[in-house]
């Protein structure tokens, strides 16, 4: 897979929408831009770089930096 995902699991939607706009916050620094996908009590996020359609040092990075928002 050319695509790093993660689920995040939270107690409510609000908890989960808070962590939504923090990676959103976090893309927006970086400009680096991943999906986000947002249900009640989960986060999925996915990176890659889509300029090569892979990975790339970058996307571990953001993986990680957005690993510290919780």
């Amino acid at each position: 897979n050319h695509h790093l995902e993660k689920e995040y699991t939270f107690k409510n939607f609000k908890d989960a929408l808070a962590f939504t706009n923090q990676v959103g916050a976090l893309a927006e620094e970086v400009f680096h831009h991943p999906d986000i996908y947002l249900a009640w009590g989960k986060v999925k996020v996915s990176v890659w770089t889509h300029k090569i359609d892979g990975l790339n040092e970058a996307d571990f990075i953001f993986a990680a930096k957005a690993d510290t928002l919780i």
